[in-house]
């Protein structure tokens, strides 16, 4: 019988093995094709690549265009993972360490945006915009970014303020500390990581959004990733287009790596 299910349960993970890696290849090797492509000195991408070149590099460096969509990128996402992380916090400690009628209903409304379309959160922003005559540009664009980088802040304080408890905080308080510097000596160096972990990830969701930008967006002005759409299409730009998804592949891995290390430190323990 140890025999039979020792080979059943080789088998099983030879299986789930091969699923695995199926399932990686299938997400991967797109991404694979183009960094590939952002060498091909064919400008129509034919494959295999008849030859190599760096000079599309060198025209994506100059490209003015692409340069300040990468400033307003930068600048969209560090405003909404503020917003994010002062209100997801917010919202955190609310749900967690209070109980109040609407608690569950509340923590449902926080977690909504993330679960909706995004062009039914696009459309409900652009015409309340349009009702409070706000005029379009990057504030909007940061506010309808904060709706959903929230979520990911709120998430990931809940989990922390639910796995800490409160004995800590009312033993700070027992012994004359107030609430301020509760929050400043104790609370806050405990979820450090967490808020860090929930921003890096708040911060690579609002650069990468284009939906909800598409509709918030004044016209002229250009996030990276609508920059990249408005030019694929181009004959020469599209060249230049695979460079820069190029680089934004390697650089999106930063934030999402710094983030699942900062979780993995939560988990283990270490603050």
């Amino acid at each position: 019988m140890s025999t039979r299910t020792g080979l059943v349960s080789r088998r099983g993970r030879i299986g789930l093995a091969a699923v695995m890696a199926v399932g990686l290849a299938f997400i991967y090797l797109p991404l694979v094709v183009v960094v590939i492509n952002a060498f091909n000195k064919s400008r129509t991408f034919s494959w295999p690549p008849g030859g190599f070149t760096t000079s599309w590099w060198s025209r994506a460096w100059e490209s003015e265009g692409a340069k300040t969509a990468l400033l307003t990128s930068v600048k969209a996402g560090l405003g909404a993972t503020a917003i994010a992380l002062v209100l997801g916090t917010m919202a955190a400690f609310a749900v967690s360490r209070y109980k109040f009628f609407g608690r569950d209903t509340v923590s449902l409304l926080v977690l909504l945006p993330i679960a909706l379309p995004g062009i039914v959160t696009g459309i409900a922003l652009n015409n309340a915009f349009r009702e409070m005559h706000l005029p379009f540009g990057l504030l909007t664009i940061i506010i309808g970014h904060a709706t959903f980088c929230i979520v990911l802040v709120y998430n990931n304080a809940v989990a922390r303020l639910r796995r800490l408890g409160g004995s800590l905080e009312e033993a700070s308080m027992d012994l004359g500390a107030g609430v301020g510097q509760t929050f400043r000596l104790v609370t806050f160096p405990m979820m450090r990581s967490a808020l860090l972990a929930g921003g890096l990830l708040a911060f690579a969701l609002s650069f990468d959004e284009i939906i909800v930008t598409t509709f918030t967006a004044a016209p002229g002005v250009q996030t990276l990733p609508l920059w990249i759409f408005s030019n694929l299409f181009r004959p020469n730009q599209a060249p230049v287009v695979n460079v820069v998804a190029a680089v934004l592949i390697v650089l999106s891995l930063v934030p999402v790596w710094l983030a699942q290390r900062l979780s993995g430190d939560a988990v283990g323990g270490r603050f």
